[in-house]
């Protein structure tokens, strides 16, 4: 709702502090549909400029070395710049790529397009995600961690979604899904300049490169966390950029709905499970979700061997299901075990790891699909990364708290810095925020 600010500015209105808040989670999930939003034209892509997987994949990758870049180089400047100009930088950058899509005359347009949404969408979502504890009501992380992860997972899967209907019933399938993601980030951006600047005195632009780094007391928890980040982001990554192709294939269809059920999926069913686990404890998330994830993926697995097009489709929702509440846990762990004056260091090197994980494995598969076949590299990748969750199901099985003789074990949590195929904010005021205790966590993480 819009309220005035000050009764001599009657044409000065601005968006209330819960209508800001919905609007930051709107951007965060604005900015992960738009990074959807090509999935479904890769094949189209594909058979135009005769792109081999590998290409592909590459596309892929440099988006997620874009986010990664901005998060480890800027992503503390909001803080300091303060959050309304800063996501009007990154709105509009989105705004830019989106055109870019439009004008692609050749693979150097996708790439070059691909590069400006990645470093704008980790401007955007590290901006957003402080912005949304600077306006919580309560400022209570676990809460802004549900919101931003349910946002994140909600948004890729309706990016990819929504272009996959825009492509297969409505002309100009090249431009109209860029034309809707543009107009999209347009209503957010002037909502933006409606916003009040949470930040109350900012200083101006200061970069502050996050430099990675485990001290010894925390590698065990990050041992945990970084493994699932590798089981998690890795699948994320292939079924973004290879998923469609493999499912429209088992179906034997060309429509490129089929196409796009496996990412929404696989999103849905992670945003939905992070909903009904958001109590679970961090061992316990992190234990099941990972059998969950191995029993999924080796159902995938199973899929592809047998060509089973109905089969795949169900190991999805129990991969991503396992995806979303696995990550929930261990960076949960992670994020409790991290002292205050090393989280910034710790967390950079966890972006490292999952930004990797999402990008690499997916190049990998690209160049083994042409030698190997598309279903035979999901075989070998779905196979490889369940083994890895099953080792994380064990790691974390062993953090289990043993209670003493005759007692109830009663195991404080912290909240968690968000996890997710998305983007991660790294800014100070998360890490600085005050962490409440329970043993009964109020929300769940992508």
């Amino acid at each position: 709702m819009l309220q005035p600010t000050h009764p001599h500015l009657l044409f000065r209105r601005v968006l209330s502090p819960r209508a800001a808040y919905g609007l930051m989670a709107a951007v965060i999930g604005l900015a992960l549909l738009a990074s959807g939003t090509p999935s479904p034209l890769y094949g189209t892509y594909s058979a135009m400029w005769s792109l081999s997987p590998v290409v592909l994949t590459l596309v892929y990758a440099v988006y997620a070395f874009g986010v990664l870049a901005t998060l480890l180089l800027a992503g503390p400047v909001s803080d300091a710049a303060g959050r309304r100009p800063v996501l009007l930088v990154a709105l509009g950058a989105l705004m830019s790529a989106t055109v870019f899509f439009m004008l692609a005359d050749s693979v150097a347009w996708l790439f070059a397009a691909r590069a400006v949404q990645g470093l704008a969408t980790g401007l955007a979502l590290s901006a957003a995600s402080a912005a949304l504890l600077d306006l919580h009501p309560h400022r209570d992380p676990r809460a802004v961690g549900l919101h931003n992860g349910v946002a994140s997972s909600v948004g890729m899967g309706l990016g990819v979604l929504i272009s996959a209907l825009i492509v297969e019933l409505l002309p100009a399938p090249r431009v109209l899904p860029y034309v809707a993601a543009f107009l999209l980030f347009a209503v957010a951006f002037a909502g933006t300049l409606a916003m009040t600047e949470p930040v109350s005195e900012p200083v101006g632009l200061r970069l502050r490169p996050q430099r990675p780094g485990v001290p010894p007391a925390v590698r065990p928890a990050f041992l945990l966390a970084a493994l699932g980040a590798l089981s998690s982001w890795s699948i994320a990554g292939l079924s973004l950029s290879l998923g469609p192709e493999l499912l429209a294939k088992l179906f034997h269809s060309t429509d490129h709905l089929v196409g796009g059920l496996s990412v929404f999926v696989l999103n849905g069913a992670a945003a939905v499970a992070q909903i009904a686990f958001r109590r679970s404890t961090p061992w316990a998330a992190a234990a099941g979700g990972s059998l969950a994830l191995a029993a999924g993926l080796l159902g995938i697995v199973a899929a592809a061997a047998t060509g089973s097009g109905f089969l795949y489709v169900g190991a999805t929702v129990v991969t991503g299901a396992g995806f979303g509440v696995a990550f929930l846990g261990a960076l949960r762990a992670l994020s409790s075990a991290i002292p205050p004056e090393h989280r910034s260091a710790v967390m950079s090197a966890f972006y490292l790891v999952a930004y990797a994980s999402i990008s690499v494995p997916a190049i990998m598969a690209g160049v083994l699909t042409t030698p190997l076949g598309l279903n035979a590299t999901f075989e070998i990748f779905g196979s490889v990364v369940a083994g890895v969750a099953l080792i994380v199901a064990a790691l974390a099985w062993r953090t289990r708290p043993s209670a003493p003789a005759g007692t109830t074990a009663n195991v404080a949590t912290v909240a968690p810095i968000r996890p997710g195929p998305g983007l991660r904010t790294l800014t100070p005021r998360l890490r600085e925020a005050p962490s409440r205790t329970s043993a009964q966590p109020a929300d769940a993480s992508s």
